[in-house]
């Protein structure tokens, strides 16, 4: 794994000022937070993006903390989507405050803290989001305009024979069969690397393909993956959305304030 991303970052200098001061006014509160999106798959990866924002891990019950510390700071900060996002702005710049995923499956947990890494970005010591839940998170991005295969294929190719597969295998639970896909699909990128999947993690899996039962709920687990291409799904052919109560988090109205925001 990388030791650390490079201490300017991907960034301008105006950006590189507001997201150095981001991370010590976070620190000088005494905030729980972990650093993913670009710069932790730059930590894993040695894969560097140019970005305009700084994506910011906290616990759902240190949001509101969170937009306090940017709001007293100078900083425009918002809770965009009720069950996932906030932001806090300068400029053209933004800090990205996630303390679950768009599909709600993913929420951060007192586990991302206790298995984060340790690294350093803009000249700052910092604890990454784990490859585990990087991992976890980005398995679910399949949208038309943006699919995150590739880089849950380029976190196995760098994390892979250092993973905690148990954990990982528990993040997914009953969505074990995502996983699976990106493993597939992972020894067809990369055919002579196929041993940084342990046999035995595919052997699992595959075994637990072969004995599954079909359902029998009427379901579709398609809005898991993209908020807007399973729509005729669930408002036309009479698919549940697993998304919502019973079988999911998000209330009725997250749900359709996060799929107008993708149409």
């Amino acid at each position: 794994m990388s030791a650390k991303v490079p201490s300017n970052g991907p960034w301008y200098p105006d950006a590189f000022r507001f997201y150095r001061h981001a991370l010590e006014i976070m620190d000088t509160a005494g905030v729980p937070f972990l650093l993913g999106g670009a710069c932790g798959f730059g930590f894993y990866t040695g894969i560097i993006r140019h970005t305009k924002d700084l994506d910011l891990f906290v616990h759902p019950a240190h949001v509101r903390q969170t937009l306090d510390v940017f709001a007293a700071a100078g900083y425009r900060a918002e809770l965009v989507f009720a069950h996932w996002l906030a932001k806090a702005y300068h400029g053209d710049d933004f800090v990205d405050v996630i303390f679950s995923s768009g599909n709600g499956l993913c929420p951060v947990d007192n586990v991302w803290f206790d298995h984060a890494m340790e690294g350093e970005v803009l000249g700052t010591r910092v604890r990454f989001v784990a490859a585990e839940e990087m991992i976890w998170q980005k398995a679910y991005i399949m949208e038309r305009e943006r699919f995150d295969g590739a880089d849950v294929s380029h976190l196995l190719h760098a994390c892979g024979r250092q993973l905690d597969w148990d954990h990982l295998l528990a993040r997914f639970g009953p969505h074990w069969r995502v996983l699976l896909s990106h493993l597939i699909l992972y020894g067809f990128v990369y055919p002579s690397d196929r041993e940084s999947i342990p046999v035995g993690v595919l052997q699992t899996l595959i075994d637990r393909l072969q004995d599954e039962p079909a359902g029998t709920e009427s379901l579709c687990q398609g809005p898991l993956l993209s908020r807007t291409q399973y729509l005729v799904d669930t408002e036309e052919w009479g698919y549940a959305d697993p998304r919502m109560a019973p079988r999911g988090p998000m209330t009725e109205d997250q749900v359709a304030r996060w799929t107008d925001a993708g149409r």
